[in-house]
């Protein structure tokens, strides 16, 4: 049977090159058939391939390179999963006995000469004018005989230092003594290093967050939201909803429920800067950022304006989580016209959310927490929340953004408005 080639898919629309991210295989490998090989890096998701068919994996494009759609990424060659070999039991596995290295032959020792090692008559006189001993010499002459050369050159004393004068106690300079380096901290436990690639998401999400500092005028506005009624109405109906629709009523819907409502009454906040033209949506294609463990991602709920809170926490549920499985696609992430962060699930009690270009606005939830307010002149304790709507001040003005976030809050504080549409 011939290899199968395993091409790279198109990703998306648009969407042409590609990153071969992770190898979930080593190379001849036996694979099955719709078992996952290596992720597919894009500037937006990172994907699974899978294998068309079960065989030898054969690599051919390896981690870190850039590739085009359609370009062969691997071959396999069909066969049957190999069978697993067993250990026959009546073979000895100890290793054969290496015989004892034999002992070299050690060569007979020469019987010494009688001139080793005795000075000549010159080189006698010498040590002895020098006090040195004839076994402080070796000597170089014919049979190992010291000559007056070895004395000269092996028994020379140093040379004497030379004598320094004393100067008088008066003009001696006071000299400090030196201080001793400072003693290094002896630093206890491990100390490593680990490097790891950058995925192509990774770095376009880089690139995308600082042409946002650069290219646009974002700022962020405040406001807090009394959560006391949004809790009373989880608790009385929380129970029936999740029986009636089979998902659980959380708090983002009622987020994206108050926002597209005041989306519609203020437009500005749901457009985008498109050249020297203003885009304007009738329609809301609400982006919720969602933490995936290769990075930030926005899947988009589609006509949100439409949908029930029923549907909408369907849909967030069902996009996040293929977020988290690494297999949602581009097309589930193009174009938003508005985006929520929530950044209280991780502890956040206030920030500055940066804009999902092209968007010209982003609303960051936060914590909930129990403060001290003033309600009818009494003050009384209440789960409170932070909001922040950070915008582009090209295109939205600060009474529309202020006057957003004051109809957000609004629609919060009294639900019953969303429900009935009022």
């Amino acid at each position: 049977l011939m290899a199968v080639e395993i091409k790279i898919p198109s990703p998306g629309e648009s969407i042409t090159e590609v990153e071969i991210g992770n190898w979930l295989k080593a190379d001849g490998d036996y694979v099955e058939m719709d078992e996952p090989l290596c992720e597919i890096e894009t500037d937006k998701a990172t994907l699974p391939l899978p294998a068309e068919t079960s065989g030898i994996l054969k690599i051919v494009l390896q981690t870190g390179e850039t590739a085009q759609v359609g370009d062969v990424l691997c071959t396999i060659e069909p066969s049957d999963a190999p069978a697993a070999v067993p250990t026959p039991k009546s073979v000895s596995m100890q290793p054969a006995p290496t015989p004892a290295p034999q002992p070299a032959t050690a060569p007979a020792p020469q019987p010494e000469s009688y001139a080793a090692r005795h000075p000549s008559p010159a080189a006698n006189k010498l040590m002895a004018e020098q006090g040195v001993a004839a076994t402080a010499v070796s000597g170089t002459g014919p049979g190992g005989r010291i000559t007056k050369q070895d004395v000269v050159e092996q028994s020379t004393p140093p040379a004497p230092a030379p004598e320094v004068p004393l100067l008088p106690p008066a003009s001696v300079p006071e000299v400090s003594a030196p201080q001793a380096p400072p003693a290094v901290p002896v630093v206890s436990g491990a100390r490593q290093v680990r490097r790891e690639r950058m995925s192509r998401l990774r770095r376009k999400l880089s690139e995308r967050l600082v042409a946002v500092k650069n290219e646009t005028a974002m700022l962020t506005t405040f406001n807090e939201v009394d959560m006391q009624a949004i809790f009373n109405l989880r608790s009385a109906y929380k129970d029936h909803f999740e029986k009636k629709h089979g998902v659980r009523l959380g708090f983002m819907s009622f987020f994206v429920k108050a926002c597209c409502e005041a989306l519609l009454e203020f437009p500005a906040v749901n457009a985008q800067i498109a050249g020297e033209e203003m885009v304007l949506h009738g329609y809301v294609d609400m982006g919720i950022a969602v933490s995936a463990p290769k990075g930030l991602m926005v899947p988009v709920v589609r006509n949100a304006e439409t949908l029930s809170l029923a549907q909408i926490e369907s849909e967030i549920r069902r996009l996040a989580k293929r977020a988290r499985d690494n297999v949602i696609t581009p097309d589930e992430m193009n174009g938003g016209t508005f985006s929520i962060t929530n950044g209280g699930v991780f502890g956040s009690m206030l920030s500055t959310p940066i804009l999902n270009p092209p968007q010209s606005a982003i609303l960051g939830m936060h914590n909930i927490v129990e403060r001290p307010v003033a309600v009818n002149g009494a003050v009384v304790i209440r789960p409170i929340m932070y909001l922040a709507l950070s915008y582009d001040h090209r295109i939205i003005d600060g009474r529309q953004s202020v006057s957003f976030l004051v109809r957000v809050k609004e629609y919060l504080e009294t639900p019953a408005r969303l429900v009935l549409g009022v």
